[in-house]
């Protein structure tokens, strides 16, 4: 399981707090277990793990900040003394299945993911 450390060193992330680091990672290694136990999945070179919990946690802070308004399609702008309106409609599909689907997605850029 990668740290923070790792995911702004290595990973060179930077949509992440430290704070809600821990949190995020561990749900997106619980998804990882998740794909070893009812997949194959092997890592084509070392650091390939975490490299894809790394990407994982940033789509899940990335569902969280829309799901909380935080992020989204834009609904209204400002410029006078900023102001910016986030709405429920995006483009990201943040439905169970939507969300699934871009964190093996995500998974699936750095390590080997099938059925066998």
């Amino acid at each position: 399981m990668p740290d923070y450390q790792f995911y702004i060193q290595d990973y060179l992330g930077s949509a992440i707090s430290e704070e809600d680091f821990p949190r995020l990672c561990k749900r997106a290694g619980e998804v990882l277990a998740r794909y070893k136990r009812i997949y194959t999945v092997t890592e084509p070179e070392s650091g390939a793990e975490k490299m894809a919990v790394c990407a994982m946690t940033d789509a899940l802070s990335g569902f969280e900040a829309i799901q909380n308004g935080e992020a989204g399609a834009i609904q209204s702008a400002a410029i006078g003394s900023v102001s910016v309106n986030y709405g429920t409609s995006t483009a990201v599909d943040i439905s169970p299945k939507g969300q699934a689907r871009e964190l093996y997605r995500c998974a699936s850029l750095y390590l080997d993911i099938y059925r066998g």
